[in-house]
């Protein structure tokens, strides 16, 4: 291969800060660039290396080694977790027109979002995602062997949520509990960089909760939680309540995002939603239940809850009625003003409150990404950008329209990279 195609293919890697051809003795090139580490093919390490001397007299390392056989570069793994391909992603024009909503007025929303002050209380998750290369299956059992290549690690649970927030602008408070471990250093310094004023209360007899997920080729091998469920202890719950008071002072909004590990007992939760409605904030909240626990209807009164199917009918014990008939059903037993049935990949169900006569009380929304990546954020991303839209004075359609394209552009990446206003603004301009 040509020294100069070597050199361009070279300097187009990433990871590589700059690159060049050596037209001198390579000893006086050490001498003055004084390499802490020169790597050199496996077939150079049985022959005379003049490297060696040179790097000898200041401690540097010559290391042979011709790279590995199962992968190329990083650069394919870090693509997966790059920003999503903006051509996946569709507005849904028939429901703005059946609603009369137009790009503008989503435009003039997005934008108002900066005047909110908001409050965020829930379980705090660390997701990592590690990505292997499969290598193959193992002799004495009938199992797949992978090796780990890289880890990423993410704010997830509540702490997204409010980073979401952040993200679009709003002044954010996070309320949660954690153990005292890395995890907890990493989300707090995260949420810090993500401009998110987060109080996290200590247990030490819980590990704050960290779910990992081992990933090759696009797709998740194997999930591993490492998490605590018992309720958090009495004199904890006191300790984020007295938190909460002072949170929902000038608060527009206040933000449930339950995961159910314990850090929402019901006394808590009642309390609170006690205190929000006596300063006149607003209350969204998810409760989201992967088996059989769980109940969103266990927060009543709220302005805005967006429960899956999957949870509605744990709640409701409705196996049977369809889908419309379901949220009717979960909004009479929770009290709720209004409703967004996530459907997955079929998008999502909108129920309203009763509004005016001829007025729209159900309608649905298709999924706005055809090819999604990552659908772990999709709920959360949902859950406070029609929140937020809703404390701007939007209606349910508005607050459906916008928090749908906020879940197609959230799983349109791997992993929880909190929402900035001007992905969404893109969409709607473009």
């Amino acid at each position: 291969m040509p020294e100069n195609l070597r050199l361009e293919g070279l300097q187009s890697l990433t990871l590589v800060d700059e690159a060049f051809i050596v037209d001198e003795p390579i000893a006086d090139v050490i001498c003055r660039l004084r390499p802490e580490i020169i790597m050199k093919g496996k077939e150079h390490e049985l022959r005379q290396n003049p490297e060696f001397d040179a790097l000898k007299q200041y401690g540097g390392r010559l290391v042979f080694s011709s790279g590995e056989t199962l992968f190329s570069s990083l650069d394919l793994i870090s693509k997966e977790f790059d920003k999503g391909d903006r051509r996946t992603i569709s507005l849904p024009t028939d429901f703005l027109t059946r609603h009369a909503i137009e790009k503008s007025r989503l435009v003039s929303l997005l934008k108002s979002f900066t005047k909110l002050k908001i409050c965020v209380v829930g379980d705090m998750i660390i997701d990592e995602y590690i990505t292997c290369e499969p290598l193959g299956m193992s002799q004495e059992e009938p199992t797949i062997v992978v090796m780990p290549i890289d880890s990423k690690r993410f704010v997830g649970g509540a702490g997204v949520v409010a980073a979401h927030a952040a993200g679009l602008g709003a002044s954010v408070k996070f309320i949660s509990v954690t153990g005292n471990d890395a995890s907890r250093k990493y989300g707090l310094e995260s949420l810090t960089s993500a401009k998110v004023e987060a109080h996290l209360l200590v247990d030490e007899g819980r590990p704050t909760t960290l779910k990992q997920r081992y990933r090759s080729k696009g797709k998740s091998l194997l999930r591993v939680s490492h998490l605590h469920q018992g309720a958090i202890s009495v004199t904890l719950q006191t300790k984020l309540i007295m938190a909460m008071n002072q949170a929902l002072k000038g608060a527009d909004l206040l933000v449930f995002s339950d995961f159910n590990y314990g850090c929402l007992p019901q006394p808590v939760v009642d309390q609170l939603i006690v205190m929000a409605k006596s300063h006149g904030v607003m209350i969204a909240a998810d409760s989201q239940s992967s088996s059989q626990v769980g109940d969103i209807s266990r927060f009543r009164f709220m302005d805005l809850i967006t429960p899956t199917e999957h949870e509605a009918r744990i709640s409701t014990r409705n196996r049977e009625d369809g889908l419309v008939v379901l949220a009717e059903q979960l909004m009479q037993q929770s009290a709720a003003r209004n409703i967004l049935l996530k459907l997955g990949e079929e998008g999502l169900l909108i129920h309203a409150g009763k509004g005016e006569e001829d007025a729209w009380l159900t309608d649905k929304i298709a999924a706005l990404n055809s090819v999604a990546k990552d659908v772990a954020g999709a709920g959360d991303s949902l859950l406070i950008t029609s929140a937020m839209t809703l404390a701007c004075g939007g209606t349910i359609w508005e607050a459906a329209c916008l928090g749908s394209l906020a879940a197609a552009v959230q799983v349109g990446r791997v992993g929880n990279t909190p929402l900035g206003t001007e992905e969404l603004l893109r969409e709607l301009t473009q």
